[in-house]
């Protein structure tokens, strides 16, 4: 899959990167897409995750990444759940199936091992994922991850994910069972509180859900739900490959902007999928940042053309 950067007009980039607050310089730690119209970032000291999001529009961040829990990224389930506490699991998250999250684990940040902008203009990072129920505790997995814009849109994001379970198969979580796989896991700041599903042909469903978790659940016909600050701008993911209800709602109340706060938004397209100690998964999802008919005219663009892509699952 090509992916491209689209250009824009010298005088555009500085204005734009003048109006977004707070953003870190980039460089090796962080790598950024930037066409004037949205700004992504991956942050390496973040697992490589995408730890910022904003948009001509919106030119704040508004990826919440309070902890290695929340961010946009991969997450993953398999096997028993286990009590493993005398070992230092969390009293939190106890017992907890393995679970390798590409931000960390509780308390603790992954490791990337690749991170580099490809020569089409992609981001690309390599990160060895820690399990969320033990502190600083690597994974028995490798996730890879390509992110550019989609080709010939300037608004609208394609990430393409790749998780390699390399656990031995004798292991304590033991053979595949089927799981709910997050793809992606997603949290917004606070203020981008109004849910929608989206229908198609510009209609919306809203969405309502008091605070979590447990999350609510939703169905979105056409793959797709978006969450909405005050002011009329929102951010939508659109995951075709999803099978199951989506996971979704606030958590903590009021309506904060502050992309580390504790109080945020969640949303996760689900596919149930038994992965086994060595299973190879790949998946698609984009983003897409702006008003509801900018947005409602993408995603019947997108699913014109993706409706019928699937997640693929491979073994040794």
């Amino acid at each position: 899959m090509r992916a491209l950067v689209s250009l824009f007009p010298f005088a555009a980039a500085c204005a734009f990167a003048a109006a977004t607050p707070n953003l870190p310089p980039q460089g090796e730690e962080l790598l950024v897409l930037d066409n004037g119209t949205l700004r992504l970032g991956l942050d390496r000291a973040k697992g490589g995750a995408i730890a910022w999001l904003s948009s001509a529009d919106y030119p704040r961040n508004l990826v919440n990444h309070a902890d290695p829990g929340r961010l946009i990224q991969q997450s993953y389930y398999a096997g028993k759940v286990l009590d493993r506490r005398a070992e230092g699991q969390s009293k939190a998250w106890s017992p907890w199936s393995w679970n390798p999250i590409q931000g960390g684990g509780v308390g603790s940040w992954a490791r990337v091992t690749e991170f580099r902008r490809q020569s089409d203009g992609a981001l690309f990072a390599e990160t060895i994922p820690n399990l969320w129920d033990m502190p600083r505790e690597p994974a028995a997995a490798v996730m890879r991850q390509w992110t550019a814009f989609e080709p010939g849109v300037d608004d609208v994001i394609v990430v393409r994910c790749e998780f390699v379970a390399q656990r031995d198969p004798g292991d304590r979580w033991g053979p595949a069972v089927p799981r709910h796989q997050e793809i992606p896991a997603c949290y917004f700041t606070r203020n981008f509180s109004a849910m929608k599903s989206y229908l198609g042909a510009g209609a919306w469903r809203d969405e309502t859900q008091p605070p979590g978790p447990p999350w609510g659940k939703a169905r979105p016909p056409r793959h797709a739900m978006a969450f909405f600050e005050s002011g009329g701008v929102g951010v939508a993911v659109f995951s075709p490959a999803s099978t199951q209800p989506w996971n979704f709602g606030p958590h903590g109340g009021g309506a904060s902007a502050d992309p580390a706060a504790g109080p945020c938004m969640h949303v996760a397209p689900i596919d149930r999928v038994n992965l086994g100690p060595r299973s190879t998964y790949r998946f698609r999802y984009w983003l897409l940042v702006g008003r509801e008919p900018q947005l409602a005219a993408r995603l019947d663009e997108l699913w014109r053309k993706y409706s019928a892509e699937r997640a693929a699952l491979t073994e040794p």
